[in-house]
């Protein structure tokens, strides 16, 4: 029967001599002989073991729970819940890791439109990142609280159209004005801009803010910190931000 040095055995499975000497002390991987002189010698069943764990490894269960499993009388007991565990764990692992993909990649994408560099520039693009699911809600709000009066604007315009009812048309204009005005007052106090010159956060003037430029991400605004006139980035406002305004 072959034996196997701690090299060799190394080699065959594409690891280390340090990690099979590693897997000695946790006494996962003892060798079958050891020589007059202390050498370690492997048997070809020290050969399947070894695979057996360094499969495992790739899997990524760690040394403990390998050892569990090995040591076992009856591993097929244990092992469905440990792979299970595993399991958990790896689709926990890859949910972070995509997340912090998703997080560079937005970083990368924000840097692109920063004119000057600085390392402000990426804090508000990181307030921007951990902003957007409180500022996608607001924005759908009023948007739901819109839909109703689209309706109503698009019944009235083709029933004017069609059937001479023109009436109709007169009752969206009265609800339309009291709504834009109450609609565009809670919008700017939910609603917080970033300068990209000085970096402060603000809240515009409702007059302001309501016409002024904008696309869907900025508005172009005055700062009231250092007075500069562009485009500044829209986030939804912190409440101490909303309790200032």
């Amino acid at each position: 029967m072959s034996k196997y040095t701690t090299g060799e055995i190394a080699k065959l499975c594409g690891v280390t001599v340090r990690t099979v000497q590693y897997y000695d002390t946790r006494g996962i991987l003892v060798p079958s002989e050891l020589t007059e002189g202390g050498r370690r010698l492997y048997s070809e069943d020290d050969l399947k073991r070894m695979k057996v764990i360094c499969f495992l490894r790739d899997l990524g269960l760690p040394i403990d729970s390998i050892g569990q499993l090995l040591s076992e009388e009856d591993p097929g007991s244990v092992v469905s819940l440990i792979l299970d565990q595993q399991e958990v764990l790896l689709k926990k692992e890859i949910g972070e890791r995509e997340e912090q993909l998703r997080k560079l990649e937005d970083l990368k994408a924000g840097l692109k439109s920063v004119s000057e560099f600085s390392v402000e520039s990426i804090g508000d693009i990181a307030q921007v990142m951990t902003n957007r699911k409180k500022l996608r809600e607001r924005r759908t709000s009023l948007v739901l609280t819109a839909i109703p009066l689209g309706v109503l604007q698009w019944t009235s315009i083709i029933l004017w159209i069609t059937k001479g009812i023109w009436w109709l048309f007169l009752v969206w204009i009265i609800v339309a004005i009291p709504y834009v005005v109450i609609a565009a007052r809670w919008y700017f106090r939910k609603m917080a801009y970033i300068c990209p010159r000085c970096h402060a956060v603000f809240q515009p003037s409702i007059k302001e803010g309501f016409w002024a430029r904008h696309t869907w991400a900025t508005r172009k605004l005055t700062c009231p910190s250092c007075g500069h006139h562009g485009f500044c980035v829209e986030i939804a406002a912190e409440p101490e931000v909303t309790g200032n305004a």
